[in-house]
């Protein structure tokens, strides 16, 4: 186990390349449970979808991992799904490629694949991992949209050396990857700043379900702390080199603002 508690002190400035990749659609999710305030009758089909950055000399992370077992796939009825592993043979990569993957939160569409990578170190937040490995399991604790199958396979790859305890926010984990917490979409959800060669993309995942969350300045509905979402929406508009650099989890818009290379691949300039 390692404990990330300081900066890097890294000089090196390296540049990435951040691409969304699609892996399902879930259909006709209640608006409502994304937004909050919406009229509960809208429906979105969201975009089930996680993060590639890719740098120089083959590192290649992960923001998330999708999920890719049958208990979600049918049990929460997705549609158009491919296996995550699929998604990244669309740009050429395989499974072994993968050296790291930065779990945004533990919830089951964004943690359940970590194990399809078999190479990979894992960054997750020290407050994250102890919460789900522990209290979130206790009377009064909250584990909605937290599978115990992979909380128990993080537990094993942390046994295994594979992986790495952030310790707070705003940490330089590898050069020109930052992460940042205070979504508060889970208990210790972060989000993910990148630098690239159009300026800073800031990842959000789930601590920003929709562009509409962010042009409303409407909280997400699932959150642990509505004012402490609202600041770090806030915080992601100063973070990113400009409004549409802020990718949020779920919308399929990601994939019409950009649409090249297309395929389900969008990449992120």
């Amino acid at each position: 186990m390692v404990s990330l508690s300081g900066r890097s002190q890294s000089t090196a400035n390296t540049v990435y390349e951040v691409y969304a990749l699609g892996y399902a659609i879930y259909p006709d999710y209640p608006t409502s449970s994304f937004v909050a305030g919406a009229d509960q009758t809208r429906k979105t089909d969201a975009q089930m979808m996680f993060w590639l950055i890719k740098g120089p000399g083959g590192r290649t992370v992960l923001v998330d991992a999708g999920c890719y077992h049958e208990r979600f796939v049918k049990g929460q009825g997705l549609k158009d799904f491919i296996k995550p592993t699929e998604a990244l043979a669309k740009l050429g990569l395989s499974p072994g490629d993968v050296t790291d993957i930065i779990i945004s939160h533990l919830h089951w569409d964004h943690a359940d694949g970590v194990d399809l990578f078999p190479n990979a170190k894992v960054w997750i937040q020290k407050d994250e991992y102890a919460y789900y490995t522990g209290a979130a399991w206790q009377t009064g604790g909250r584990h909605g949209g937290i599978d115990p199958e992979d909380v128990l396979t993080l537990v094993r790859l942390n046994t295994e050396g594979k992986v790495n305890l952030v310790d707070g926010d705003d940490r330089e984990i590898i050069d020109g990857i930052r992460v940042y917490t205070g979504g508060r979409h889970t208990f210790a959800s972060q989000y993910v700043g990148v630098r690239t060669a159009g300026g800073t993309v800031v990842i959000a995942s789930d601590n920003v379900y929709l562009y509409e969350n962010l042009q409303r300045r409407a909280p997400i509905a699932q959150t642990f702390d509505a004012d402490s979402n609202l600041r770090a929406q806030e915080r992601m508009r100063r973070i990113a080199s400009r409004p549409d650099l802020i990718v949020p989890g779920h919308d399929p818009e990601v994939f019409v603002k950009f649409p090249k290379p297309g395929n389900g691949v969008a990449r992120i300039q």
